[in-house]
């Protein structure tokens, strides 16, 4: 009997041993959590200091390390260059693809292979691994209010110099735009590193405008503008109109050729996925599933809505899913539909 117990008692002691391995297993760090604890993720910015993607970005930044698992810090990184052509290279070929790298670059620069603006690029959009976008945004071409260039009626009957940042940049595509649908005779001047510099230049009266301004930005960064009425709102660009905007002409209205508008739409879906964060290709599926959810978590956070109130940003989120899928149909429309916005976003200078 004595032995029995002595056996029993081993056995139970195996058993609970193994038991509380097990359980030690099971309540362990999650992969993900302890991948990222107590690591750095640089936030890749493609434009400079001060406008609205840095704005958007660092305000994000502040708050989505707390719903990542292992909470990670995560730093903002300015990399301008080539209207955010720089940064978006940077992403798919240089930047680890581990996780710790994720950034944003011009909403319109996952298309730019598809319209056939290949020149520099060496990233493929489909194989960017999508976050999310803090909101879908309308844009704006905006004119210097002593510019004598009020509405679009001006802008198609006389010269006009606007400013731009590169290829494949909202303020180069959506001015290219204007020229190529609308027939509007302006001079593109490509190179300003961001929107607060164009917008300066527009303001110095060293252009006359600058289109791809986003109705966000100008309520919050630039709503001294607006409020001393310097300067003019000549057109809106979008799928629609904003709510606040009932009276400023949307782009897509001024013309009733099916076509165009099929291509039109192909090149404002940008919009949609107005403030684009990703990650590089190749980053563990289950890191990108976590990088997705704790963005969708923080377009929930009370503390992160507050701070975008204060200063202004407006969020309306769309998840990385859906911006995966927006990219995957852009890459699906027909040919002749491609052939022509390739056509309408083309320079002519």
């Amino acid at each position: 009997m004595k032995e029995c117990r002595f056996w029993s008692r081993a056995c139970l002691g195996v058993l609970v041993a193994g038991l509380l391995a097990l359980a030690g297993r099971a309540n362990a760090a999650d992969p993900v959590a302890e991948f990222y604890s107590g690591k750095t993720i640089q936030v890749i910015i493609g434009y400079s200091v001060g406008g609205g993607y840095d704005i958007y970005t660092r305000t994000l930044s502040r708050f989505m390390g707390k719903h990542i698992p292992g909470n990670p810090t995560m730093v903002p990184q300015n990399m301008p260059g080539a209207g955010s052509l720089r940064a978006a290279n940077y992403l798919a070929k240089a930047a680890p693809k581990d996780g710790t790298f994720i950034g944003i670059f011009a909403r319109g620069m996952a298309m730019e292979p598809l319209l056939g603006h290949t020149e520099g690029i060496m990233f493929d959009a489909t194989q960017f691994n999508w976050i999310g976008s803090v909101n879908e945004e309308v844009s704006l071409c905006i004119t210097g209010a002593k510019s004598g260039f009020k509405t679009i009626e001006d802008l198609r009957a006389r010269p006009s110099t606007f400013a731009g940042n590169g290829p494949g940049s909202d303020p180069d595509v959506m001015a290219n735009l204007l020229i190529n649908v609308l027939k509007a005779p302006i001079k593109l001047v490509s190179g300003f590193p961001g929107s607060n510099d164009a917008i300066l230049s527009v303001q110095r009266g060293e252009t006359q405008g600058f289109c791809g301004a986003s109705w966000s930005e100008l309520k919050s960064r630039h709503r001294q503008l607006l409020d001393d009425k310097e300067i003019d709102l000549p057109i809106q660009m979008a799928l629609h109109k904003h709510e606040d905007l009932p009276n400023v002409p949307l782009l897509m209205d001024l013309t009733d050729n099916p076509l165009e508008k099929a291509a039109l739409k192909l090149i404002l879906t940008r919009q949609s996925m107005a403030r684009p964060f990703v990650a590089p290709p190749g980053v563990p599926p289950e890191r990108v599933a976590a990088l997705r959810k704790a963005f969708d978590e923080t377009m929930k956070d009370p503390e992160f809505l507050a701070e975008a109130k204060q200063l202004e940003l407006e969020v309306r989120p769309v998840s990385g899913e859906q911006v995966q899928q927006l990219v995957k149909e852009l890459y699906a429309a027909p040919p002749d539909v491609v052939k022509l916005a390739s056509e309408s976003v083309m320079g002519k200078n």
